[in-house]
């Protein structure tokens, strides 16, 4: 992706008028692990999948507790991420050292959109290679906010980003409609379900999926393995619920194949 002198810096325009530097920055998102996010009119959730580096390692962590209402997602450069949540957490917490109250999600997301803006129109520094998902609730609603490396901010009833995002954003197209009317157990199965059609082959398990919610009288909590577990479980039970019912429908089709057949 070499763009000669045009991508050197990034302040440096293409002649079509491209910041190439932030396209590359695109690209580390796009090419990051699996984070998705959807909301009701009670609770909003985050669901991520979460790699190991090595066989040896850890999986690396893709959800973050920024304050008692809010959290973020992210895909992308977790070192990135890091510096922009200490940026969150300060602004929360200088919002209620002086007004008492917690910061609105509308306002910290905004003010990290223009902290990201900053590294794309000035010599020297590089945009932050990293996208992430804000969930938050304030003000008696929900939120879900998606910020970029461009410094685009976007509100949203549920997205994915990151790679193979592509299927689990056509799952939640699909059963978006539902939502605002769903509780917190069925929203966050709908989260799982469309995290598995991203993940391809790979298996889920409670080691490499992490999931949080907030909400209504729900604090941000990142669930535990265990809670996780559970829900993976029920998905299995239903998928292997839906074969049995196939299978059953394949036999009735045969028998009455069978009794054609023999009636002729």
């Amino acid at each position: 992706m070499f763009r000669t002198q045009y991508d050197s810096d990034i302040s440096i325009y293409s002649p079509e008028g491209r910041l190439y530097q932030i396209e590359y920055a695109m690209q580390a998102v796009a090419q990051g692990s699996t984070a998705l996010g959807l909301k009701s009119k009670t609770h909003a959730v985050v669901v991520t999948l979460m790699r190991s580096s090595d066989e040896l390692s850890s999986h690396q962590r893709k959800i973050f507790k920024v304050d008692g209402h809010m959290g973020i997602a992210i895909s992308g450069l977790t070192a990135d991420a890091r510096v922009l949540l200490k940026f969150m957490r300060n602004e929360t917490l200088h919002h209620k050292f002086v007004y008492g109250s917690d910061l609105p999600t509308g306002e910290v997301v905004s003010s990290l959109a223009m902290k990201s803006q900053r590294n794309t129109q000035r010599w020297g520094r590089r945009p932050y290679g990293v996208g992430l998902l804000v969930i938050g609730y304030d003000g008696g609603k929900t939120h879900l906010y998606q910020t970029s490396p461009s410094g685009n901010c976007f509100s949203y009833y549920a997205q994915a980003i990151g790679s193979r995002s592509q299927s689990a954003r056509t799952y939640l197209e699909k059963n978006f409609k539902a939502f605002p009317e769903l509780g917190l157990e069925e929203l966050v199965l709908h989260g799982v379900k469309a995290l598995k059609e991203s993940s391809g082959k790979e298996t889920l398990t409670k080691l490499n999926v992490g999931i949080a919610v907030v909400g209504k009288e729900q604090k941000f909590e990142i669930l535990k393995p265990n809670k996780v577990q559970t829900y993976l479980d029920q998905i299995l039970q239903t998928e292997g619920e839906i074969e049995i019912e196939n299978e059953n429908e394949n036999e009735k089709d045969e028998e009455a194949e069978t009794l054609e057949l023999k009636l002729d």
